[in-house]
């Protein structure tokens, strides 16, 4: 059983809007190419994030930065159903994945992790690599700061937010608890 509490925890996830330059992928972005399963024999998120998406962009782990945003087509995060990939894309510093969809077992998992992930279908057509994107969880918004496009998206039920800003569901139920 792997420690999912964060190891990584945003000092600004209580604040209204974020921003955060965009790495973007194409469909089908699967768990094998998020995080290689040759290193899914560590339980180190640190280790992991080291990985992250390293069979598909080698520049990422070097140069992404706490607060980027991970911009990709349908289905992302398809394959298996290990909790590893969205735990790496976390630990990296990723502050937000935007998709045209979602595998559903990933969505779960990202959710319970803490990794706040959003659908839409038409801005990850409409951004490039680069683009710095400013977003509102709470509202369900989000701005192209390079095209001043502002997008909407279904925001989460109050809880489900809760969830997300304690860090994922061990933290948010350890605050329930206390």
């Amino acid at each position: 059983m792997y420690n999912l509490s964060i190891e990584h925890k945003y000092e600004d996830v209580k604040k209204k809007m974020k921003k955060g330059k965009v790495w973007k992928y194409s469909d089908n972005v699967d768990t094998d190419v998020i995080i290689p399963a040759r290193y899914l024999n560590t339980a180190s998120h640190e280790e992991l994030a080291k990985h992250c998406m390293e069979d598909i962009d080698k520049t990422f782990s070097i140069e992404v930065k706490p607060g980027d945003i991970i911009v990709a087509g349908e289905n992302f995060g398809c394959g298996s159903s290990r909790e590893h990939a969205p735990i790496a894309i976390k630990a990296s510093g990723i502050s937000l994945v935007i998709a045209k969809s979602f595998a559903r077992i990933f969505y779960r998992n990202a959710i319970n992790i803490g990794l706040p992930i959003l659908e839409h279908k038409n801005l990850p057509d409409e951004c490039n690599k680069d683009d710095i994107l400013e977003f509102d969880l709470s509202e369900g918004r989000i701005i192209n700061l390079n095209t001043k496009k502002e997008y909407e998206c279904n925001k989460f039920p109050e809880e489900i937010q809760k969830l997300i800003n304690s860090g994922g569901l061990i933290n948010y139920t350890k605050e329930k608890l206390s």
